[in-house]
């Protein structure tokens, strides 16, 4: 890598007939590239050279290799990581993190694609055009169902008997739907758990803080009313009747409208918000009676061999489709709000996730190809005169590589996926 740093060697990207690409990578056996690139709707075919190495590769690639000059690479088995400077931080290259429940999340993605015999986005488009993505759906939604009830019956089987679950983790990875189902996997279990969401713990308008450019900061830690959220759950446990706040978004104010609860003796508490997992809202509570999830949607489809699909992208559109569906928000109020939103979660959640119990990967192998159906509309409608437009381009780019599942009849109503395209049974 020093070698080819120091060479400085030219990184082209031309543009072929797609036949001719076509061609090239059946020479060299890449079959699953090959699929993906004869499902591409367009003519010309974009493809990057590096001296003799070519790959066509989704996303831009840098000018030249001196350009990757900081970097360092881990031994992490069975292979390594190779650490880059982020973007927050461009000239240093991040420390290395021992991130084993992580690790493990992801082989066991790799696992189930390799379940559904689905590993490549040409995989799923084989199923949709073939008329068997119900089966597809099924079976995805059963792995989902599957591990659900066994971190309910963790819970259950705990000699701890843990009486506050956290449920965390980012923007969009579908925590209110898991904390419901969860809920009943413990109802099943014979446990009568009640249900706070920490989006009614919100500070009053008035006592928002504000972030550097003077906008509310609802992924703050310090919006939350983090007093009234652990006395209520102090409250909870010692067996006291409570009434729960419901937080008006439009007004800012929280709003008592007589919802009162009461927690049955050693039954559990599940707490659902992006904070879960942080020390200083859990210090107050006994330890040995907590029980933290971590939840994202860490997607077990690649592009093809040497392109993955990022988390980030995955979550993006199904935020820009249930922003769209529930809260009246455009694509490109979205996609503006979209870098806070990783702000936050790089300063509120990643740092806490390996402090989970236990991790649950709420993405769904199919959900792509559903989600297009609403996306792409939505993306099409942001114009070339703002400066989003570049964003929406690269998602609209991306979600042309996905044959659409037309038919969501199929899918479960307490399906992770309904909480963003709707009719859930949860909401």
């Amino acid at each position: 890598m020093q070698s080819l740093i120091k060479e400085n060697i030219p990184i082209i990207k031309k543009f072929w007939c797609k036949k001719d690409v076509i061609n090239l990578f059946k020479k060299n056996g890449q079959y699953a590239k090959v699929a993906l690139i004869e499902s591409l709707k367009q003519d010309i075919v974009s493809i990057y050279f590096c001296d003799e190495y070519y790959d066509y590769l989704y996303g831009p690639m840098l000018p030249e290799t001196k350009s990757l000059g900081l970097f360092a690479i881990d031994h992490y088995p069975p292979g390594i990581i190779i650490r880059t400077p982020s973007l927050s931080n461009p000239l240093a290259v991040p420390p290395q993190e021992n991130q084993n429940k992580l690790a493990s999340l992801l082989s066991e993605a790799d696992d189930w694609a390799n379940i559904l015999r689905c590993d490549y986005v040409s995989n799923l488009n084989q199923y949709i055009t073939t008329g068997k993505s119900g089966d597809l759906i099924r079976i995805s939604e059963a792995l989902h169902e599957k591990k659900i009830a066994q971190i309910a019956d963790t819970i259950v089987n705990s000699p701890n008997h843990p009486r506050v679950i956290f449920i965390a983790g980012p923007s969009s990875s579908g925590k209110t739907t898991f904390a419901q189902r969860l809920r009943v996997q413990l109802l099943v279990n014979g446990m009568q758990p009640v249900s706070l969401s920490m989006d009614n713990y919100f500070l009053d308008r008035d006592q928002t803080p504000l972030n550097e450019k003077g906008e509310y900061d609802f992924e703050s830690f310090t919006a939350i009313d983090k007093t009234l959220l652990i006395d209520q759950i102090l409250s909870l446990l010692s067996g006291e009747e409570v009434e729960i706040p419901t937080y008006n978004f439009f007004s800012g104010q929280k709003e008592w409208t007589g919802n009162k609860i009461h927690l049955p003796a050693n039954h559990p508490i599940i707490v659902e918000g992006i904070h879960g997992l942080n020390p200083n809202l859990t210090k107050s509570l006994p330890k040995d009676k907590i029980y933290k999830i971590y939840i994202s949607a860490l997607t077990q489809l690649g592009i093809d061999k040497h392109n993955n699909i990022p988390t980030t992208v995955a979550r993006l559109i199904r935020r820009i489709v249930r922003d769209y569906q529930f809260r009246g928000s455009s694509a490109l109020k979205t996609i503006k709000q979209w870098p806070d939103v990783r702000t936050g979660e790089e300063n509120n959640i990643f740092p806490y996730q390996e402090h989970a119990d236990i991790m649950f990967n709420s993405a769904l192998i199919y959900e792509l190809a559903v989600l297009k159906k609403y996306a792409y509309p939505l993306l099409e409608k942001i114009s070339n005169e703002v400066p989003e437009y570049s964003i929406s381009r690269q998602l609209l780019d991306f979600l042309n590589y996905f044959e659409t599942i037309n038919n969501e009849d199929i899918i479960p109503n307490n399906s992770i996926l309904r909480e963003f395209i709707g009719n859930s049974c949860f909401f």
